[in-house]
């Protein structure tokens, strides 16, 4: 077997780890999400995915926040609970979708100046848009998922194109979850209320 054949295998396996984790709104996601970049990073590197290598390394960090977030920010007062999951805030929906656009067009030069990609716009998409919604998910907001709906989809076609077929069957996977996590987080705001 070959190592990218092997690091697509592990990785879909992990991300599996991931996607179970995500569901349940636990916080051990967050080493999972620090594991699966990691191998993420080899493997994108080698398929001439330098986006989505680069989005591997903000995933690794972005873990590291997503844990402190989900474990000491926003507790509820006075009981000791954790963040819990809420919907995403008004105010940051024009900040999150400028944000989006500036990411997306500053990704997307980057691959077309600076490298051989030859998939710049989705893999430019991919990477912005996963930066809002792995934000998100730190914020524990349920639209999360419909930020990962978007991802998910794209993700799945373009690495059916690269030649990782497990890394597009996770993703597809990840589509059908992104609208089951995301009817499942909606349940769980209507219970915490």
């Amino acid at each position: 077997m070959d190592t990218l054949r092997f690091l697509d295998i592990l990785g879909f396996v992990v991300g599996l780890v991931y996607l179970f984790l995500e569901y349940k709104a636990s916080i051990w996601l967050w080493l999972a999400s620090i594991v699966m970049p990691a191998i993420d990073m080899v493997l994108y590197f080698k398929a001439g995915l330098y986006a989505d290598f680069g989005m591997a390394i903000y995933y690794c960090i972005a873990g590291i926040y997503g844990y402190l977030a989900w474990k000491f920010f926003g507790r509820r007062k006075g009981t000791g609970e954790s963040r819990p999951v809420m919907h995403y805030k008004r105010s940051h929906i024009i900040h999150s979708v400028a944000a989006g656009l500036i990411l997306w067009l500053g990704i997307w030069w980057i691959l077309t100046h600076w490298t051989d990609s030859s998939v710049p716009v989705a893999d430019a998409f991919t990477t912005a848009l996963s930066i809002i919604a792995l934000w998100a998910l730190s914020q524990k907001y349920a639209e999360q998922w419909l930020l990962w709906l978007a991802v998910d989809i794209v993700c799945c076609v373009l690495y059916v194109r690269k030649g990782i077929p497990f890394k597009a069957a996770i993703y597809g996977i990840y589509t059908v979850f992104a609208v089951l996590g995301y009817r499942k987080w909606l349940g769980m705001i209507k219970e915490a209320r």
